[in-house]
């Protein structure tokens, strides 16, 4: 981790718990790969799949982690993402698969993490439908990342995130149709597609009122 990752301490773990514990989950933002765009949401079956936004509560400021997938996989390969994957036979809820997936991804051990709860349903072009479980981490930790998996674990300030200002629309054209999406880049980072989504819907239902 380097000082990009410090952020301002005007966020605390005592409001986000809060703020999560008040609202119901019928008010937290939910969008899609299909939402900045005239095309349909992907049609059923969707593939549930489920991801944890980790939150880091550190001396500095809250800031949420992130990783970069290696190179050599066959999905999604270089990309920023959080830990997750696919909801597994064994897995008894989409929480399970969050949380298992982010042990065997960066190693994180389930006595530092916090569950706060879950944010709306995010459903991907590609027919994923991901539940994104927010949890914050308490330092000290040690992670250790999955080397197939993981290129890379790094850190974005959570009041970076949150502000709209740093929030980008862009089109890219894919097998013959444009998409709009959101991208968040962050320094040498750049964070798009579900991931800056469900950071979006992360902002949004944090900044009602």
């Amino acid at each position: 981790m380097n000082d990009r990752t410090l952020a301002s301490p005007s966020l605390t773990r005592d409001w986000l718990i809060k703020r999560f514990r008040d609202a119901p989950l019928t008010q937290r933002s939910m969008r899609g790969d299909h939402s900045l765009s005239a095309h349909p949401s992907p049609e059923a079956p969707l593939v549930p799949a489920a991801v944890l936004v980790p939150i880091v509560d550190r001396a500095q400021g809250l800031t949420i982690l992130l990783t970069r997938r290696t190179d050599h996989l066959d999905n999604h390969a270089g990309q920023i993402s959080f830990p997750g994957g696919r909801v597994e036979p064994g897995d008894r809820t989409p929480d399970d698969a969050a949380l298992r997936e982010t042990r065997e991804e960066i190693g994180l051990a389930s006595d530092r993490l916090e569950i706060l709860g879950r944010l709306g349903r995010y459903l991907t072009r590609t027919g994923f439908s991901v539940t994104p479980l927010v949890g914050i981490v308490s330092p000290p930790v040690q992670f250790d990342p999955d080397p197939f998996e993981v290129a890379e674990i790094f850190e974005v300030p959570l009041d970076f995130v949150l502000n709209p200002s740093h929030h980008q629309r862009l089109r890219r054209r894919f097998e013959g149709r444009e998409y709009e999406f959101y991208a968040i880049p962050w320094g040498d980072y750049f964070i798009w597609g579900a991931t800056a989504g469900m950071l979006v819907n992360l902002c949004e239902f944090l900044s009602r009122p």
